[in-house]
């Protein structure tokens, strides 16, 4: 009987301690009710309750959660039918609004991301749907920002995983996206091939000035060359005539310290023409008015004969 009283004694311990302590991980709190009524929130660590008065209601998970959207199928502003796939972040701030302000604030969530998701498609054509998703993601996060402030959570973001249109339109996207790639492969090629010609055309320029520089300097140096050619040819003459001109005027400086006059010059031209005209085969012209002259030159001989025979 002394076993069967202390096993019921360690059994109500048991319970009594398990009721009254309360141990709570790291990033969750327990809502506690005193007689059905709000009364604290447990922490992190050890909490102590009265048991049978206090009781826990629930406990609330403080990291951030995600909740997945069905798929919705919604209706644009062109009459196409999407199917869209959504996935909402949140976090619990506020435990006792979590608690009392809502029976279910996931439900909640996801009700109040359908219906917006609606509006908001409903105002958009298909093309600004699927290009869209960022504004779509950031209008569906501000009406729920607006529903939650009351219930204790915090939206942190919204995703738009996958906007799927139907199939028909799906594969004229498909055939519109191949043409356009094919008609970006054709505008890639034909501007290519522009490029090809004008860097060719290009080049053939460059070439043709290249040789013309080249042509237009040879010209230049073959210019200059004849130049100093011509100049060192003439500077050649000058040197020619001034060595016969020095040497002239040598003779007659020497013939001037000879002592010989004008008459005796013109007596031995005399005597040079005489010997020109001795030859069969040479005919010697004398100008009329030389005649004198030629007078002049025989008186000139007989003074040089007799001063000889003196």
């Amino acid at each position: 009987m002394s076993w069967i009283i202390t096993i019921v004694i360690l059994l109500v311990a048991v319970v009594f301690i398990s009721l009254t302590v309360k141990i709570v991980p790291q990033q969750r709190v327990g809502v506690v009710e005193r007689l059905g009524r709000f009364n604290r929130l447990l922490t992190p660590g050890i909490n102590i309750l009265i048991p049978i008065i206090d009781h826990v209601r629930t406990y609330h998970d403080l990291r951030i959660q995600q909740a997945n959207v069905p798929p919705q199928t919604v209706i644009t502003k062109d009459n196409v039918q999407v199917q869209i796939d959504t996935i909402i972040f949140y976090q619990v701030v506020g435990p006792e609004q979590a608690t009392y302000g809502i029976s279910d604030y996931v439900y909640g969530v996801r009700n109040i991301t359908t219906a917006t998701m609606r509006q908001i498609i409903g105002k958009l054509e298909l093309d600004e749907t699927l290009s869209g998703r960022e504004k779509i993601s950031t209008e569906i996060r501000i009406a729920l920002d607006e529903a939650t402030e009351k219930w204790g959570v915090r939206i942190e973001r919204v995703e738009v995983i996958d906007i799927k249109p139907p199939l028909d339109i799906q594969e004229s996207m498909d055939k519109q996206m191949k043409a356009e790639r094919s008609k970006r492969a054709i505008v890639l090629e034909a501007e290519a091939a522009k490029q090809d010609m004008i860097l060719r055309a290009e080049g053939d320029k460059q070439s043709k000035i290249l040789k013309a520089e080249g042509d237009k300097e040879a010209r230049i140096r073959e210019a200059e060359g004849l130049r100093q050619a011509q100049e060192l040819e003439a500077l050649g003459r000058a040197k020619a005539i001034q060595a016969v001109a020095e040497a002239e005027k040598i003779r007659i400086e020497l013939i001037a310290s000879a002592g010989l006059n004008e008459n005796i010059l013109a007596y031995r031209s005399f005597e040079a023409l005489t010997d020109i005209s001795n030859g069969a085969a040479n005919k010697v012209f004398i100008p009329t008015n030389a005649v004198e002259t030629l007078g002049s030159i025989g008186a000139i001989g007989e003074m040089f004969k007799n001063k000889k025979s003196e």
